[in-house]
């Protein structure tokens, strides 16, 4: 690298956050430009089918669905009740009565926690 390069380099790493800014505006004015942040381009898929594959975002959220309570019906409604605690005995046994039912959408690890616990207590259950 040049060295005059190196040296505006050197003299804009020591400068504060708030110089920075006022740099920036400077730099605005003096060139009659705007500074805007750059968009990374995503890696290009490689391999066989890369034509085909989607460019898809990891779900964060999930649909928590018990499609079948199992044999083991009082413990699937403790977990249920567990999860929405807002719900009497009766409303929990007549969820889990009335499978599929939803639970509710939950974050990615309190969804993977409630299936956990669903099928631990014998119930069969998906995220969707």
């Amino acid at each position: 690298m040049d060295k005059k390069l190196d040296k505006i380099l050197t003299d804009i790493s020591e400068l504060t956050v708030l110089e920075l800014s006022d740099l920036v505006k400077a730099l605005e004015e003096k060139f009659d430009v705007k500074a805007v942040a750059a968009a990374v381009a995503a890696p290009a898929p490689t391999g066989a089918g890369a034509a085909n594959a989607p460019t898809a975002e990891e779900k964060t959220e999930f649909d928590v669905v018990i499609a079948n309570a199992g044999t083991n019906k009082i413990a699937v409604i403790k977990v249920v009740r567990e999860f929405k605690p807002e719900l009497g005995l009766k409303e929990a046994k007549d969820m889990v009565d009335a499978c599929p039912a939803e639970l509710g959408t939950m974050k990615k690890d309190a969804a993977n926690d409630a299936k956990t616990k669903l099928e631990a207590a014998g119930a069969t259950v998906e995220l969707k």
